[in-house]
């Protein structure tokens, strides 16, 4: 009797199996080495950044408004990077034909602001790192938020108090579904959405009070759904 061979697809899919075998928990031990990663998930990351904002000289004591720099904040998902130009309109060096400062011109010469005055001649963005990175499988919009009553202070802290914009809460799945099931306490008058220090001077039921208040005059109904951020 003629001794049976196995086809020669065999020997190919034995080690695609093999490679998926060894492969697989290496797979899975990357991804949640990446998922924990403190860029990605914890609290108190804080890069350096290419050039050294301070969000406690410009939000905290000039009581620059957020949306200034991040125009989109309250219309769309995302809240946008500002672009340099708007950095050029305090800090550009450029100068008119009879050598009057074209835009407001302050820290000209400035070390720490040369990427900006090179970003502002050449055209190449300045690139900036992220601190709030929530995960790919994640949809959140800030639009949603900013315009029912939730502050930038709920989800990034006292940023006006920032030398360096660093993660002060967990951004986790229970900590937002914790907000979603109780957000009286953490909401704001719309037209005070953006002033980080509402709500100092009130104790906590006063702020619970309001929030009560709040979500039954702007009829808000904060969902629980997985498709709400799953999608």
């Amino acid at each position: 009797m003629d001794r049976f061979h196995f086809p020669p697809w065999v020997n190919i899919f034995t080690g695609m199996v093999l490679f998926g075998a060894a492969a697989g928990p290496a797979y899975l031990g990357g991804l949640v080495f990446y998922g924990t990663w403190p860029s990605v998930m914890n609290t108190g990351y804080g890069p350096d950044q290419p050039v050294p904002f301070s969000h406690k000289l410009h939000a905290g004591e000039l009581k620059m408004d957020c949306r200034y720099c991040h125009s989109t904040v309250d219309k769309a998902a995302h809240a946008a990077v500002p672009a340099t130009s708007t950095c050029g309109n305090c800090h550009s060096a450029a100068k008119l034909a009879d050598g009057a400062n074209a835009l407001t011109a302050l820290h000209t010469e400035s070390i720490k602001l040369a990427p900006v005055r090179e970003s502002l001649v050449t055209g190449k963005p300045v690139y900036w790192k992220k601190v709030h990175d929530l995960a790919d499988f994640v949809y959140f919009n800030h639009s949603v938020h900013v315009n029912r009553g939730v502050s930038c202070v709920e989800c990034h802290g006292r940023v006006d108090r920032m030398e360096v914009v660093t993660q002060v809460k967990s951004l986790s799945m229970s900590y937002c579904l914790e907000c979603h099931r109780s957000p009286a306490g953490r909401l704001q008058p719309l037209d005070q959405v953006t002033n980080l220090a509402w709500g100092d001077d009130k104790s906590e039921a006063e702020r619970r009070k309001f929030g009560e208040s709040f979500i039954e005059t702007q009829h808000i109904k904060a969902s629980t759904n997985c498709s709400t951020c799953h999608r």
